[in-house]
């Protein structure tokens, strides 16, 4: 964007700018200002203002220590010993206490209101000496040259223009990503697409006793949901799910969240007397990063630079984790600029393998055989306490320590091979068989054509010579019509589209291919003129036999 040029010349000089005034942006401006930097925080809307992501962890505790604001956030907040996870399909809960956290210094966190929490931080920037100024927009950035300084421009509530000549620049805009979204550097996750949709209650099921406190994620059919308690009885509910799923729906978000709620039998119990006391907010593209989270003269910092799917509270440590290296490579880079890139390497990488640790769960929350190993919680070869402590933040633990992280994944791909063989994990601990292995490949296949994946003849063979590929059936693709008609499957192809109806060919359908070929693609059960199984239902598939040549 283009600037008068006396903008330019009357830019106000500062050393260090930071952009966003959310956990990021105050926890950098605090530890620079306490070092005597010269910084300026600028905050486009005005404290208190809404948030989500209510739920902190155990390894916040040291940096609101080195803050000096624990107190204050003891004040506002609800203790939170546990993370709780309690699972429809199951029909059962298990608690993973902090306590049991291997190594554990910190055996609990908070629950708290975002508004008055990012106050919190705020207003601790702006007592340990940092320039805050709130209503104030940046709008453009030119990158700083060489030795120089760069140009941001911002424009405030009674919109008036400003020009900041800074020597670096922190972008901690949270999902604005400033940085990312003008240098093209922001990703979307590929493999964990996601949106979601929450909102506040009053009168909602409560924990007590050992639980008490605790935040409650519910494993439902097509996604997930928080449960955080909050102080004067108010509940954070949402609901986390795929974006066809919202794109599905047809009415407003408050009426498709309560849909939600009434298909989640564990959420429904909870929810019985609640009231909602505020409107109803949703978020897609849940899930993103930038390519690179430093270049010259600046550094992207919290959702400025990544988000990950919240399932696991880790939104605000991230955020505070990054403020701290990004105030730390600030620092150095007015010192001196070649060993602040080295040092800004570093961070970059710390953070992405926090990111990669906890993005390993994430991006198979959804997988029947993860969800049977968390409500199992074994302890062998110390898998649990290892789990708890990645639950609690702990994301950097020496690769020698790391026995309990390595046994779980090697565990999760064996449970995967005997899954495939039908064998499946139960919470007592005992591998029971659910159903034969042939059917669960019919039905594999079956999931492919609901999904709208092409199930070419040399797709169905790959497929089944995959024991790592798995396919889960949510309840949209249950209420579809039948995976195939007779007519349509003898012309070859899958033809299952709510939109084209039974028995006509898609558009994007393979081209007919030999009558032997075809063989691969016709259902016995159609050849023998029976009505096809519905998509998810397993027992429909259960007398699939390969044609005999």
């Amino acid at each position: 964007m283009d600037r008068p040029a006396h903008m330019e010349d009357s830019a106000e000089p500062v050393d260090v700018l930071i952009i966003g005034g959310g956990p990021a942006g105050a926890t950098a401006a605090s530890l620079l200002a306490g070092r005597g930097t010269q910084v300026l925080l600028l905050e486009k809307d005005r404290h208190p203002r809404f948030h989500i992501g209510e739920s902190l962890l155990p390894r916040n505790i040291a940096l609101f220590e080195r803050l000096g604001v624990l107190e204050q956030v003891a004040a506002i907040g609800v203790l939170k010993p546990a993370a709780e996870f309690v699972s429809d399909e199951h029909g059962a809960a298990v608690a993973f206490p902090f306590s049991l956290a291997r190594d554990a210094r910190d055996r609990f966190a908070f629950q708290v209101p975002r508004a008055a929490f990012d106050q919190v931080l705020f207003a601790n920037a702006t007592a340990r000496g940092a320039r805050t100024l709130q209503q104030c927009r940046a709008v453009s950035l030119r990158p700083a040259p060489p030795g120089g300084r760069a140009l941001v421009h911002a424009v405030t509530a009674g919109a008036e223009r400003r020009a900041f000549a800074p020597r670096f620049v922190l972008d901690a805009s949270g999902r604005d990503t400033f940085l990312a979204g003008r240098l093209g550097l922001r990703e979307p996750a590929a493999r964990h697409a996601c949106a979601a949709v929450s909102a506040p209650y009053r009168g909602a099921e409560f924990r007590t006793g050992e639980r008490e406190g605790c935040i409650s994620i519910h494993l439902a059919r097509d996604g997930w949901f928080w449960m955080i308690p909050l102080p004067d009885g108010v509940m954070s509910v949402g609901f986390v799910g795929h974006p066809t799923l919202f794109k599905g729906r047809e009415s407003s978000m408050a009426a498709f969240l309560a849909a939600q709620i009434e298909a989640s039998p564990s959420v429904r119990a909870r929810m019985r007397t609640a009231e909602r006391i505020s409107a109803v907010t949703a978020t897609g593209n849940y899930s993103y990063a930038a390519r690179t989270n430093w270049g010259e003269g600046y550094m992207m910092i919290g959702d400025a630079f990544a988000f990950l799917d919240p399932i696991f509270s880790s939104g605000v440590l991230f955020a505070m984790m990054a403020g701290e290296m990004g105030a730390a490579v600030a620092e150095a880079w007015l010192a001196d600029p070649r060993a602040a890139r080295a040092l800004a390497r570093r961070a970059e990488r710390r953070l992405r393998r926090g990111m990669s640790a906890l993005g390993w769960l994430i991006t198979r929350i959804n997988d029947p055989v993860l969800r049977d190993m968390f409500l199992s919680a074994n302890n062998r070869f110390g898998m649990r306490d290892g789990l708890i402590s990645l639950l609690a933040g702990d994301f950097e633990r020496p690769l020698a320590t790391r026995g309990p992280e390595f046994a779980f994944k090697a565990a999760y791909r064996m449970l995967s091979a005997l899954h495939w063989l039908g064998l499946r994990l139960h919470p007592d601990g005992q591998l029971r068989r659910a159903m034969p292995a042939r059917p669960r490949l019919r039905a594999a296949m079956c999931a492919t054509s609901c999904a709208s994946i092409r199930c070419t003849p040399p797709y169905w063979r790959w497929l089944g010579s995959r024991a790592s590929v798995r396919f889960w059936i949510s309840a949209a693709d249950a209420a579809k019509p039948p995976c195939c008609s007779c007519s349509a499957a003898r012309r070859g192809g899958c033809t299952a589209s709510s939109a084209t109806g039974p028995g006509s060919r898609r558009r994007d359908a393979p081209p007919r291919r030999s009558a032997s070929s075809r063989r691969w693609a016709t259902s016995p059960r159609c050849r023998r003129g029976r009505p096809p199984p519905r998509c998810g239902c397993w027992t429909g598939a259960a007398r699939w036999r390969p044609r005999r040549r």
